[in-house]
C-alpha cells in the first residue's frame, strides 16, 4: 500500500541537464568537451544531455556521481521526477478516469 499524493505539481521539475548546465559546469569550470572527456563519453552525448534532449541513464548516473562526488540516486531521482511529470502531462486525463480499487 502507498499513500496517495494529493498535491499536483504545477511546474515541470528541473531536468538534470539544466542542473549540469547551470550549476555544475560553471562551478567546476567545465566546458561541454571537458565534461565529455571527464565522463568518458562523446561530446555529442554530453551536449544532448545538457540540452535536455537525452535522459540520465543508470550508467550516466554512475559516471556523474563519480565525477561530482554525489550519489547515482541524486541523478536518477531528478530524471525520474521529470519523466513522471512528462508522463502525467501526456496521459493524465486518461489516468484520472481509472477508478481506484478498494480492499474488500
Amino acid at each position: 500500500m502507498s499513500i496517495p499524493s494529493t498535491r499536483k505539481k504545477e511546474v515541470r521539475p528541473i531536468h538534470p541537464g539544466e542542473m549540469l548546465r547551470e550549476d555544475f559546469l560553471p562551478d567546476y569550470r567545465l566546458t561541454v568537451s571537458g565534461l565529455a572527456e571527464a565522463l568518458g563519453v562523446s561530446r555529442q552525448t554530453a551536449n544532448e544531455l545538457l540540452r535536455e534532449r537525452r535522459s540520465v541513464s543508470p550508467q550516466m548516473a554512475l559516471r556523474l556521481s563519480r565525477l561530482f562526488g554525489n550519489s547515482p540516486e541524486f541523478w536518477l531521482n531528478a530524471q525520474q521526477a521529470v519523466d513522471l511529470w512528462d508522463a502525467g502531462q501526456e496521459v493524465g486525463p486518461e489516468v484520472k478516469r481509472i477508478k481506484p480499487l478498494t480492499v474488500a
